[in-house]
C-alpha cells in the first residue's frame, strides 16, 4: 500500500482512540481525513485537533474513496456492526479491544474480514510496552527454564472515580454495551498470556461485584492452564488505586519479577534506581537487573505506541502485531472465565458453541 495512507475513524467512544489520532497527526505517511461519532460533543473536538473533518454519518467515512483504513473505537456492542460495514466496502481496520463479547459476533466479524480480504489489526497495547517485549524475550530464550506459575495483575481504579462513573466514559459500565469490567479490561492480560505462552487449555474463575455495584463486576480472578502445564493467573480489578507489583514468573531455572506495569503501578513512587524487571537465576547469588526503560508516561506511552506498527504493517503489507485471530482468542479466554464463574466449574477450550 502506498503512503500516505488515508485514515478515517468510526467512533471515538473509547478514549484510547483519541490518543491514536493525536499521535498520527504527526505521521508524514498518514492523512487523517474524516471521523464519525454519534456524539458531536465527543467527536468534533478530536477531529478538529487532528486536522480532519467531523461527521455524524457513518456512510461519509465508508463511502469516501480516499479513506483506505479505519480506526474503530466504538462501544464494544457496536464492534460487529462497524467491522462488518467497513469490511464490506474494503476498508482495512484497526479495532480497539475487545473484539466482541460473544463467540457468534467474533465469528461474524471473522467471516466478513475473510470474505473481503482486508488487513485487520487489534489494538492490543501490551504488545508495545518495552518491559513486556523483554519479558517475552526472556521467557522464549529459556533463561527461566520450564515455567510453573505466572501471575499477572491488571488493575485500575475507575469504579472509585465519579468522573468515570458519571462521565462520558460511562458506557464502559453498562452491561449491554460492554458486558462487564472483566470483559473490558482483563482482555489485556489475556492477550499478554496468549502472546507469550500460547493458547490455554482450560480456565477456572471467580468474577463479580465485591465492594461496588455500579458495573456488572468490579473484581475477577482467573486461573488458566496452558499447554505445557503452566498455571497462569489474572487478577483484574477496577477498584485498585495504589499498587506496584505487576508480574511474577516462576520457572525451573529462575524467577522474573516486574513492577510498575499496570495503571496503579505506573503511578507508584519509586527510587531512581528502581528497575522495571529483575531476574534471579538459581545457582547465582545476585539479581540480574534488566535495563528496560520505564516510560515516563506509563500506560499512556504504550497506548501511543500502537499506531506506528499498524501503519508500517499496512505500507509493507505484513502481518500486524496483533491479528484478528489474536482478538478471537483473547475474547474466548475472557468468555471462558465468565462461564467458569457462572457455573462454578473448570471450563475447557475451545468453548462449546
Amino acid at each position: 500500500m502506498k503512503a500516505p495512507i488515508g485514515i478515517g475513524y468510526l467512533s471515538f467512544a473509547h478514549g484510547h482512540v483519541q490518543l491514536y489520532a493525536d499521535v498520527m497527526k504527526h505521521f508524514a505517511d498518514v492523512r487523517q481525513l474524516i471521523g464519525y461519532d454519534d456524539s458531536e460533543a465527543r467527536g468534533r473536538p478530536v477531529c478538529e485537533s487532528a486536522g480532519m473533518r467531523y461527521t455524524p454519518h457513518i456512510e461519509d467515512v465508508l463511502e469516501d474513496p480516499e479513506v483506505q483504513a479505519v480506526v474503530i473505537g466504538s462501544e464494544t456492542s457496536r464492534h460487529e456492526e462497524l467491522c462488518v460495514a467497513a469490511a464490506q466496502v474494503g476498508k482495512h481496520i484497526l479495532l480497539q479491544k475487545p473484539l466482541a463479547f460473544s463467540l457468534d459476533a467474533c465469528a461474524r466479524i471473522k467471516d466478513a474480514v475473510n470474505r473481503a480480504g482486508i488487513h485487520f489489526a487489534m489494538a492490543f497495547q501490551m504488545r508495545h510496552d518495552p518491559a513486556n517485549l523483554r519479558i517475552r524475550e526472556i521467557v522464549h530464550s529459556g533463561m527461566l527454564g520450564d515455567i510453573a506459575v505466572i501471575r499477572r495483575r491488571h488493575c485500575i481504579g475507575v469504579l472509585l472515580m465519579d468522573s468515570f462513573i458519571n462521565g462520558p466514559t460511562r458506557w464502559h459500565i453498562e452491561a449491554e454495551k460492554n458486558k462487564g469490567m472483566f470483559m473490558d479490561d482483563a482482555v489485556h492480560p489475556a492477550d499478554w498470556f496468549h502472546w507469550i505462552f500460547g493458547k490455554p487449555v482450560s480456565v477456572m474463575a471467580e468474577i463479580g461485584n465485591i465492594i461496588t455495584n455500579v458495573a456488572p463486576d468490579d473484581n475477577g480472578y482467573a486461573i488458566y492452564r496452558f499447554g505445557r502445564g503452566e498455571l497462569g493467573t489474572i487478577f483484574n480489578s477496577s477498584v485498585v488505586l495504589a499498587a506496584e507489583g505487576t508480574t511474577e514468573i516462576y520457572g525451573s531455572r529462575g524467577v522474573l519479577i516486574q513492577n510498575y506495569g499496570d495503571g496503579p503501578g505506573c503511578a507508584a513512587p519509586r527510587c531512581p534506581e528502581g528497575p522495571a524487571l529483575k531476574v534471579f537465576r538459581y545457582g547465582e547469588s545476585r539479581w540480574d537487573v534488566q535495563e528496560v526503560p520505564i516510560p515516563p508516561g506509563g500506560q499512556g506511552d504504550r497506548i501511543r505506541n500502537v499506531p506506528r506498527p499498524w501503519i508500517d504493517s499496512l505500507i509493507n503489507e505484513t502481518p500486524p502485531p496483533a491479528s484478528l485471530e489474536d482478538g478471537c482468542v483473547a475474547s474466548e479466554m475472557i468468555l471462558g472465565a465468565y462461564q467458569s464463574s457462572e457455573t462454578g466449574k473448570r471450563v475447557p477450550f475451545p468453548l462449546a458453541p
